[in-house]
């Protein structure tokens, strides 16, 4: 798209609208990742070694999340594409479909949770860490299907513009787990204390919560009277699932690379000890939370990219995606001022012991290093996501995040013995590579005349 060739009016309109869609899926995802920042500020006023443990079982439940979040984000496109071709009434029976991946997937993952222990071995992880870990895995697992289920719901809310049901059912989780979590880890109102087991059986819980009562709205709300959702379950339907795999498997295993490279850090540095380990999660945590702006951009992005190939509107998809990914840069100007502007400050929040700060306060400056292009990463990431483009990118995330960043990372923090430093370094090694290629490939796919709608 040239420069001279830009209307500046439909930038601001398109940009407006962005952002109008963004507000509600930014508080969302924040409330959504904020259980892992209650988590690790309750276990870090307890004890280090909770704290480490917390944050090793953190590090392995997060591969779980990301591949059941990559599955479900087949149904925000399908759904958008689905609106904006005016063909509300075919929602219901794909959303269907879409419950029944979530219920096998929670099923696989229950399981997959309280079995990690070869995970931990593989990676080094101290033995002092196992029980403990183990003892939260065992406790959040029973939260798998009603977080498959959770991702589908918000996956049908987003794709119809409708954000503010996943933001306000995500911060209705947080007035459970807090309270619940406070007493279970620190053994309040009669029950004895059950450290990292503690946040495990509160984080479940809350899920559970928001899942009940995120399909209890999305059933009586009128808004979702037209889609023919409350028509009878149909049995599993491989023509329709296909379609929805297609897309969604492949975004699965991209957000798995991208999440797996830094559960695969985390528990190399757990082979550090427990100090760094905590100051590790410390900077992971806040670099995680800063994300979530850009990823609530990007989501809207996505549906905003959705819509405009329903339409057939060759520009609008131009528009829309290099408009967001012009936003998502804009925004981590904050984080990224932060970060390098108060790390010891930040680093306090999260622990009371000096040493820890002090190794926080160091990572967080790489973690500001590199927020510039893990917004353009996922940014672009989505963009292509819209066009229902994930397969390229699935294998752009290979190359960058497992050829180039754990390569670099593992080689300058191990043999040439920069430990948790050389770590983060590959980090920024490879999200650099992803937002570089992504982009790229956004550019060239945006370029064409037209796209033919998949749904």
């Amino acid at each position: 798209m040239a420069v001279h060739t830009i209307d500046r009016a439909r930038v601001r309109r398109e940009a407006g609208a962005t952002v109008r869609l963004a507000l509600p899926l930014i508080v969302a995802q924040l409330s959504a990742m904020a259980p892992n920042a209650i988590d690790a500020i309750l276990a870090g006023h307890f004890s280090a070694h909770v704290q480490a443990a917390v944050v090793t079982g953190t590090s392995i439940w997060v591969l779980a999340l990301v591949l059941a979040l990559g599955t479900m984000m087949s149904v925000p496109p399908t759904v958008s594409q689905l609106d904006g071709a005016q063909r509300r009434g075919e929602i219901g029976a794909i959303f269907h479909q879409a419950l029944w991946i979530a219920w096998i997937l929670g099923a696989a993952l229950w399981f997959a949770a309280r079995n990690a222990a070869p995970l931990m071995t593989a990676f080094g992880v101290v033995p002092s860490l196992h029980d403990d870990v183990q003892a939260f895995l065992h406790a959040i697992s029973w939260a798998a299907p009603a977080l498959t289920t959770y991702f589908a719901l918000r996956g049908l809310s987003e794709g119809l513009s409708m954000p503010l049901p996943s933001m306000f059912f995500s911060i209705g989780g947080l007035f459970v787990l807090a309270p619940l979590g406070y007493v279970l880890v620190y053994g309040k109102l009669g029950f004895p204390p059950m450290g990292a087991r503690g946040t495990g059986i509160a984080t479940a819980v809350a899920i559970w919560v928001e899942m009940i009562g995120f399909g209890i709205y999305v059933l009586k709300h009128r808004a979702y009277r037209d889609i023919n959702l409350r028509q009878r379950l149909a049995l599993p339907n491989w023509s329709k699932i296909a379609p929805l795999l297609h897309i969604g498997v492949p975004m699965a295993i991209t957000l798995l690379m991208e999440a797996g490279m830094f559960v695969a850090v985390a528990l190399l540095i757990g082979r550090l000890g427990e100090t760094v380990t905590a100051s590790h999660q410390i900077a992971l945590n806040v670099a995680s939370m800063s994300f979530m702006v850009p990823l609530g951009l990007s989501m809207a992005i996505t549906v905003r990219v959705g819509n405009a190939v329903g339409r057939n509107d060759a520009a609008g998809v131009r528009y829309a995606g290099f408009c967001g990914i012009g936003l998502v840069i804009a925004v981590q100007l904050v984080a990224v001022a932060l970060m390098l502007g108060v790390p010891h400050g930040i680093a306090a929040i999260y622990s009371n012991n000096p040493a820890v700060i002090a190794v926080a306060a160091q990572l967080l400056l790489y973690a500001g290093m590199f927020q510039f292009s893990d917004g353009i990463q996922v940014a672009s990431n989505s963009a292509l996501r819209g066009l229902k483009d994930t397969r390229v990118p699935m294998a752009i995330t290979l190359v960058a995040y497992w050829m180039i960043g754990m390569p670099v990372g593992w080689y300058l923090g191990f043999p040439m013995g920069l430990g948790a430093p050389g770590m983060w370094i590959g980090l920024i090694a490879g999200l650099t590579a992803a937002a570089a290629l992504l982009f790229t490939r956004f550019y060239r796919v945006a370029r064409r005349a037209s796209w033919t709608s998949a749904t």
